[in-house]
């Protein structure tokens, strides 16, 4: 049986890991007992080399056994999860959170997988929450949003307990400004398990190993993409303000290119108008958007984000088929409604 420090020499040699030799590595990472200079030598060498599609989909793999079970495996044919890996730096508003909330006015269920802010000043937990979302609710509570509410928010932390042991690790590596495998591992092990997604990736290099581990790991379908920005620069969205370097997987496995907002319609917007601050400032950001006040080229980016998730479950033949559909539900009213009745369930 390999050990940590076996594998990591292997690493070190450019050699990929197996799936096994994978499984064996996770245990470490999750046991308490490993000192945590073994685990960091062992991540940063991982990162060096460069993690491959196969890598990436086994150390999925490896943390989904080890999540807690919500218990919602009903739902899991039918729904989608829109997220994205962080770490962009872009300062983007949460434009997934809202595209949560439009698919499930629309009869979409959603499984959305997050956690709060930690590159940014809002994640997608801290705007949730301010819209009324209890991120401490039982699994049996949850279950009841997805039947009555049509979407449902999994607070990261409390599905995954095996990170604790590796939180220090990677708070320490990234202090060194090395990010690891677990940067990109959150958007991968929904305990839900939703058969699509709707990926949202840091770099437009990780796009096709993102889409790569979601066909291994049988995803139904999804895109991965990049919303790309400039030299080095992007975030991890879908955006009518950007070029979007865009990969599919399961019964989209063919799309592979570059996607952009005129090509479905949309005009393209200033990044400007996708700018988040903090939960405050998020917050009156997405009043002001539901009452038709927010900037233009921030409702396109939802609608087409809404759009595309859509299509990628089978709703609409086409994104560009979806985008009035879901521009009606954000202005017309619906989300609005969908927020109040989130509210209501929580304080129930």
């Amino acid at each position: 049986m390999s050990t940590l420090p076996e594998m990591t020499a292997q690493l070190g040699l450019g050699r990929e890991l197996t799936a096994d030799q994978v499984e064996i590595a996770a245990a470490a990472l999750a046991a308490g007992e490993i000192p945590d200079g073994l685990k960091a030598e062992f991540l940063e060498t991982l990162a060096k080399k460069g993690e491959t599609p196969g890598e990436i989909a086994a150390f999925a793999a490896a943390f989904r056994k080890r999540a807690i079970d919500p218990g919602v495996g009903a739902w899991s044919e039918l729904a989608i999860d829109i997220v994205g890996t962080g770490g962009d730096h872009a300062g983007g508003f949460n434009v997934s959170s809202v595209v949560v909330l439009v698919l499930a006015a629309a009869g979409v269920p959603v499984m959305k997988h997050g956690n709060r802010g930690v590159t940014s000043k809002c994640g997608s937990a801290d705007l949730l929450a301010g819209l009324g979302v209890d991120l401490e609710a039982a699994p049996e509570k949850l279950q009841r949003a997805l039947q009555e509410l049509g979407f449902v928010f999994f607070y990261a932390p409390a599905y995954h307990p095996t990170f604790r042991h590796i939180a220090p690790v990677r708070k320490a590596l990234a202090a060194r400004g090395q990010r690891t495998v677990f940067n990109i591992l959150g958007t991968l092990i929904n305990p839900g398990r939703p058969a699509h997604v709707l990926l949202g990736a840091y770099s437009a290099a990780l796009v096709p190993k993102l889409a790569g581990a979601l066909q291994a790991l049988g995803a139904k379908a999804g895109i991965a993409v990049h919303g790309v920005l400039g030299l080095d620069r992007g975030i991890d969205e879908l955006t009518t303000a950007s070029p979007n370097r865009v990969r599919g997987f399961g019964r989209l496995e063919a799309v592979d290119g570059e996607w952009n907002a005129p090509d479905f319609g949309l005009k393209v917007s200033p990044f400007s108008d996708l700018v988040g601050g903090d939960v405050a400032t998020n917050l009156g950001i997405v009043e002001a958007l539901l009452d038709g006040r927010g900037p233009a080229g921030l409702a396109d980016t939802v609608a087409l984000n809404a759009a595309v998730s859509m299509w990628i479950v089978g709703r609409q033949p086409s994104v560009r088929d979806g985008i009035g559909l879901a521009r009606e539900l954000l202005l017309g009213g619906a989300v609005k409604q969908k927020i109040a009745d989130t509210r209501e369930f929580f304080r129930s």
